[in-house]
């Protein structure tokens, strides 16, 4: 058996390597267009913000590895055009210009997802970066060296946004950030949104929402963000507006795409054709809480997916119960995460909502060092269940959101969650989590 692998991060050679592991006498081959494999993207923000530290460190394993220890075939530089679904045969071309052909018996697709890049005047300019790849990385990182920045626009708010901010913060480097819609995490508690809003005001941040944008234009060295009622000047701008699955190889092959135009998938990675798999950020999942369809491009699932792909074509059966949207990011001092259904998503998605946000302590009363720390729930009225958590404070947010999320893949009603054994020490939160607190006041409303 022949099996082919167009993309080398985490699905692709989660895949690829699995699948050598348990069954050794398969071919692999793994087509990637750039000169980069197997590197923790989602550390960039923090590698960027130490200057001395190489952007390399990032790489989790390098392509030698996977061919000499692996025995896969790597081929790097090699940009898949065409996927022949009815000849399995996927062709391109190398970095050289070098046309090439490789033939399948199964195929993966995991070509990732790109930035979005708004369609304006300027976007193309010198010093206009994005920050999805390790090449965007390195980019990022030389220029900051060679061009002496003191000032950065920020094209939107979201999480590659915020923990850049913070990253060139520590830089000493000025930061505004600007985004066309009016609310800085529109999925966030209003108030809690509003905590954040105040830590980066008091770190010197410039916030600018609701300010559309209408171009970039270049003013001697320096750039010049124009937006409605706004103009920003930089020494270089970072668009973090999002991302885009890389879907059009597949949609050219006559593979079924979802909204938001991702490939579709069925819970064993299988796209509407039976020997082509997806998996990562540019394939769909089924949410735990909705069961329908979703896209959640996150890292965990994507390493996930890439296993699962691995065992169908070693001959087992593994079918991946979904995602529940679970993150978790910095924003200086503060833990901001996520699990499950907000409000509105909840009512969008046919359930009858109700949420409280409760503001508390992250340790004991009088103990010292707590401070507070913020929770919102959301249940559905007409059958109890827990629907999602919201979570921020300056710490114990990441393993009590953990907690949360086995919850709602457990499909727990907010009483049975009420009454659930968490941990309890004083150095590490009151005698009633957080947590149980919340889904207290919860069931006075249920």
């Amino acid at each position: 058996m022949e099996f082919v692998v167009i993309g080398g991060d985490a699905a692709g050679m989660s895949a690829a390597s699995r699948v050598r592991r348990n069954r050794p006498e398969i071919g692999v081959t793994v087509l990637e267009q750039s000169v980069d494999v197997s590197y923790s993207a989602c550390g960039m923000p923090y590698n960027i913000a130490d200057s001395g530290r190489a952007i390399e460190d990032l790489v989790v394993r390098p392509a030698k590895a996977f061919r000499e220890k692996h025995g896969i075939n790597l081929l790097t530089g090699h940009r898949v055009e065409r996927i022949d679904p009815g000849e399995r045969k996927v062709s391109g071309v190398s970095l050289a210009g070098k046309p090439f052909e490789c033939s399948y018996d199964r195929l993966l697709i995991a070509t990732g997802a790109s930035p979005i890049v708004p369609d304006l005047p300027g976007f193309d300019l010198p010093g206009v970066m994005v920050l999805k790849s390790l090449e965007h990385g390195r980019k990022i990182k030389t220029y900051l060296k060679e061009n002496n920045v003191r000032k950065v626009v920020i094209l939107g708010m979201g999480y590659i946004a915020l923990e850049m901010c913070e990253a060139l913060h520590a830089l000493g480097i000025e930061v505004d950030m600007v985004k066309s819609r009016p609310r800085l995490l529109p999925w966030m508690e209003e108030k809690m949104s509003d905590v954040i809003r105040k830590e980066l005001e008091t770190a010197g941040v410039g916030l600018h929402a609701g300010y559309p944008l209408q171009r970039i234009e270049s003013k001697g060295r320096r750039l010049s963000v124009a937006c409605e009622r706004l103009t920003l000047e930089a020494d270089m701008v970072l668009v973090a507006i999002g991302v885009n699955p890389n879907s059009q190889l597949a949609a050219d092959a006559g593979l079924r795409l979802g909204a938001d135009r991702v490939i579709e998938t069925d819970r064993s990675l299988k796209t509407s054709d039976p020997n082509i798999y997806a998996a990562g950020d540019c394939a769909d999942a089924y949410h735990v809480v909705t069961g329908k369809r979703t896209w959640v491009p996150l890292a965990l699932r994507a390493n996930r997916a890439g296993w699962a792909v691995a065992d169908h074509i070693c001959g087992q059966t593994v079918n991946l119960h979904g995602v529940a949207g679970t993150g978790v990011f910095k924003v200086f001092g503060l833990q901001v995460a996520r699990t499950g259904l907000n409000l509105t998503q909840a009512a969008h998605a046919g359930f009858e909502p109700v949420d409280v946000t409760i503001k508390t302590r992250s340790r004991a009363h009088a103990h010292p060092g707590s401070s507070d720390l913020w929770v919102n729930i959301t249940g559905d009225r007409k059958t109890g269940r827990l629907l999602g958590v919201q979570m921020l404070g300056r710490e114990g947010v990441v393993g009590r959101i953990n907690a949360a999320a086995v919850a709602l893949h457990c499909r727990m009603s907010v009483e049975h969650f009420s009454q659930t054994d968490l941990a309890y020490a004083p150095p590490f939160g009151p005698v009633w989590d957080p947590m149980l607190t919340a889904a207290n006041q919860l069931l006075k409303r249920l």
